[in-house]
């Protein structure tokens, strides 16, 4: 059982570290501002990316952790591109579900260009269901855990563009966002660096990024956003709130 004290009300499930950052960094730091508690976790270490190994790329992480101040982070140390969603792997996470009671989870694009991410989805969202039933038995520290089940769960847009079902104003927060991404510098543009090119380590892929943000917030009327998708309805209990 977990304190009022240990619970979030944030909880973001990412395949690999650097896709809570890029994906939803601006939303992360908006939620924290306004006073929300916020954990990030990593499903595995990105250890089969081109650039960087495990052990870097855990530096990293801890260090954007700092810079977005979140209350916690943990990685499950799954196989990078080889992760199941299968009943081990769920067990595991819903540990940390039932022991951190988000009430809110955001998870890996619905379909993408990486396939972890695809699967990063379907997991998490199942996951987050059997939490909920009683007779799905896990424990944390020997201690027997109590069912709890999310109340929503909501996915980031990632590399593939997808209509967004909502989007978050990050317009105050883009900048430092773009600065908390400087962390994972094994995995961005440096001039400087001997490692093999890859897919986001181009000089105009930060560019792509700071792009899809304006894209996204153009029709609220924001200068960035980032996307969110839902698989069920979203709830609006005033008309007035809306962008």
């Amino acid at each position: 059982m977990s304190s009022i004290e240990e619970e979030l009300d944030i909880l973001v499930l990412a395949a690999h570290p650097d896709d809570a950052e890029l994906c939803c960094g601006g939303t992360i730091l908006k939620q924290i501002a306004l006073g929300y508690k916020v954990g990030i976790l990593d499903l595995t270490q990105g250890e089969l990316g081109t650039r960087g190994s495990a052990e870097t790329r855990l530096k990293e992480s801890a260090l954007a952790s700092r810079w977005l101040g979140i209350s916690m982070r943990a990685n499950l140390n799954l196989k990078d591109g080889f992760f199941r969603n299968d009943p081990e792997s769920q067990l595991k996470i819903i540990a940390y579900l039932r022991k951190y009671k988000p009430k809110i989870v955001l998870a890996n694009a619905i379909e993408d260009r990486h396939p972890d991410h695809t699967r990063g989805s379907h997991i998490a969202r199942e996951s987050c269901f059997y939490s909920g039933l009683r007779k799905v038995e896990t424990f944390w520290e020997g201690v027997s855990q109590e069912a709890w089940r999310p109340p929503a769960v909501y996915y980031y847009v990632q590399d593939r563009y997808l209509a967004p079902d909502f989007v978050v104003d990050i317009s105050d927060f883009m900048e430092k966002k773009l600065e908390v991404l400087k962390a994972f510098s094994s995995q961005f543009y440096d001039p400087n660096s001997s490692e093999p090119s890859s897919y986001i380590s181009s000089p105009d892929f930060m560019d792509s990024i700071i792009a899809r943000a304006r894209e996204l917030g153009k029709p609220i009327g924001a200068k960035f956003a980032e996307a969110f998708n839902t698989d069920r309805f979203v709830g609006i209990d005033n008309l007035f709130n809306i962008k």
